[in-house]
C-alpha cells in the first residue's frame, strides 16, 4: 500500500524555499495562527511526596512519546496548578536542551497522562491548537523534519544549552491541509508506522537473543577458561562460584594502576577534533590534545550509565569521568575489559544524585586471572566465535537504522504533501495501530544530559 502512494493532482509555491510546493488547496502559515495557548510550564525546589506532578523533558523520549519512570512531585501554588494543568491534545515541546536531539522534542498528551492531573515545568512550552488543527497531526508535524530542524536550526545558545521560547515557536512555518485530510493522515501514518515498528521490534528480539548468546560465550571462557575439563575450585568472589584450579584471585589493584582522567576545557563536538574524548559515556567530542595513547578498557565512574565498559585505541583525551587502567604489559586488554564488564561495577556506585566510582573501591575488587598467555588465547578464541554473531548483529543494526530512515523520510512526505494518502487511508484495516512507544535507538539519551555529563 505504501509504495503505491502518488503525489497529489496539483501544487503550488508554499513560498518557503526550504519546503517548496504544497497541495494547492493547503494553507501555509506560521504556528501561531493555529494555536489558543502557547505558554511556559511552572517549577519550585518544594518537592514532596503529597505534591502534584510535574513532568519535565525528562518524562519525554526523543521521538515524541512519553517514559514516566519517577516524575517530579513539587508543592505549587493554586494559580501554578490553574495555570499549567495539562489537557488531552496539549502539546508539550521541550525548549532548552545541550542536545540537539532533545532540544524542540514535542509529546502529546493522551488520555492517560491527563488523568494524572499534572503540570509541565518550565523548561517545557505547552501548545494548544485550535479546532481548525489535529492535535495528533500537529504531532507529527512539529516531530516532524520540517520542525525539528527549524526548532533546531532557530535555537539561542547560552552557556552551551540550546534554547527556544514561545516566540520562535509561534513563528514557524507549517503546511496545513483541511482538518478531514489531516485526520486521514494521522491514520495512515498510525498504520504505517505499526506496521514498521512491528518490523524494527522483531529484529531488535533477535539482536537481542544472539547478544545473550554471545554473553554467555563471552561469561563461559572469562570465567572458565576454554578448558571444560580442567579441575575447578571455588573462587571466593561472591559473583561467581568455581574457576579453574590453575588461576588466581587477585584484587584488580594488582593487575593494572587505575587513575581517573583529566579535566578538559578544549572540547570540540562539530567540526570533529583530531583525538576523540572518552568519557563516563563513552565517546563525548574531540579534543585538540590527547593524554592517553595506546589500547585501553576504560571505566565509566560518573551519570547515569556509571561502569560502563568502552575500548579506546590509538591516541584519545580520557575525561575526568573516565578511570583509565594501565594494565600490566604482558595481560590482554580486551580480556580485561570483557572480565569488568561481567563484573558489573555499577553496582558498586555511590548512592547519590548523580551516581558515581571511587577509583579505590574498584581497586581493590577481586577478580578471576588466568595466566597471561590463557589470556590471549580467549580473547583470540573470543574474536573467532563471536564474529558470526557480530556480524549478523551488525547487519539487523543497519536494516533497523533503514526502516527508521525510510519512517522519518515517509513522514515528512507525507505531513508535507508530497505523497496523497487519502484513499490509502479510507482502505486501511480495522486493527488499531500500536501505541507511540520509545526509539529503542535512542534510550540512551532520553534523559537530559546532566551539567557534568555535557561538560565532559
Amino acid at each position: 500500500m505504501i509504495a503505491d502512494l502518488k503525489p497529489y493532482a496539483e501544487y503550488k509555491e508554499s513560498g518557503l524555499p526550504w519546503l517548496g510546493q504544497v497541495p494547492r488547496h493547503w494553507e501555509v502559515s506560521r504556528l501561531k495562527g493555529r494555536l489558543t495557548r502557547n505558554d511556559a510550564g511552572v517549577w519550585s525546589d518544594k518537592f514532596s511526596d503529597n505534591g502534584t506532578t510535574v513532568l519535565r523533558s525528562t518524562e519525554q523520549t526523543v521521538d515524541g512519546g512519553w517514559k514516566l519512570n519517577a516524575p517530579a512531585k513539587i508543592l505549587l501554588s493554586a494559580s501554578q496548578v490553574a495555570s499549567a494543568t495539562l489537557a488531552v491534545g496539549d502539546l508539550l515541546v521541550t525548549k532548552s536542551s545541550g542536545s540537539p536531539l532533545h532540544i524542540g522534542k514535542t509529546s502529546l498528551v493522551n488520555s492517560e497522562i491527563a488523568d494524572l492531573g499534572c503540570c509541565f515545568s518550565n523548561f517545557m512550552q505547552r501548545l494548544r491548537v485550535n479546532t481548525a488543527t489535529d492535535p495528533q497531526f500537529a504531532w507529527r508535524l512539529l516531530n516532524s523534519a520540517i520542525g525539528r530542524e527549524q526548532f533546531v536550526f532557530q535555537t539561542t545558545t547560552t552557556t552551551g544549552l540550546g534554547n527556544l521560547n514561545g516566540t520562535i515557536l509561534a513563528n514557524c512555518w507549517f503546511p496545513f491541509p483541511p482538518l478531514d485530510e489531516q485526520a486521514a493522515i494521522v491514520r495512515f501514518l498510525d498504520w504505517a508506522n505499526g506496521r514498521l515498528e512491528r518490523a524494527i521490534r522483531a529484529k531488535r528480539k533477535v539482536i537481542a537473543l544472539l547478544g545473550e548468546q554471545k554473553q554467555a560465550i563471552i561469561h563461559r571462557a572469562v570465567t572458565r577458561g576454554l578448558d571444560p575439563s580442567v579441575p575447578l575450585k571455588p573462587s571466593g568472589i561472591p559473583w561467581l562460584r568455581d574457576i579453574p584450579q590453575h588461576w588466581e584471585v587477585r584484587r584488580l589493584k594488582h593487575l593494572a594502576q587505575f587513575q581517573s582522567g583529566d579535566g578538559i576545557t578544549s572540547l570540540q563536538i562539530e567540526p570533529a577534533g583530531p583525538f576523540p574524548v572518552y568519557g563516563g559515556n563513552g565517546l563525548r567530542g574531540f579534543s585538540t590534545r590527547y593524554t592517553h595513547e595506546g589500547h585501553y578498557a576504560l571505566i565509566g565512574r560518573q551519570g547515569a550509565l556509571c561502569g560502563n565498559i568502552n575500548f579506546a585505541e590509538g591516541q584519545f583525551f580520557a575525561s575526568e569521568h573516565a578511570v583509565v587502567p594501565t594494565l600490566r604489559s604482558e595481560m590482554a586488554v580486551v580480556w580485561f575489559g570483557e572480565l569488568l564488564r561481567l563484573m558489573n561495577l555499577n553496582q558498586y556506585s555511590q548512592s547519590a544524585a548523580q551516581p558515581g566510582l571511587a577509583v579505590e573501591r574498584i581497586k581493590n575488587l577481586y577478580a578471576p586471572v588466568p595466566p597471561a598467555g590463557e589470556q590471549h588465547e580467549i580473547v583470540e578464541q573470543l574474536e573467532s566465535s563471536t564474529l558470526p554473531l557480530n556480524t549478523t548483529i551488525s547487519r539487523l543494526e543497519r536494516e533497523i537504522e533503514l526502516l527508521r530512515e525510510y519512517r522519518t523520510r515517509l513522514v515528512a512526505d507525507v505531513v508535507t504533501g508530497k505523497l496523497d494518502v487519502r484513499e490509502a487511508a479510507l482502505r486501511l484495516p480495522d486493527d488499531a495501530p500500536l501505541e507511540t512507544i520509545e526509539d529503542d535507538a535512542n534510550l540512551n539519551t532520553d534523559a537530559e544530559a546532566t551539567d557534568e555529563e555535557a561538560a565532559v
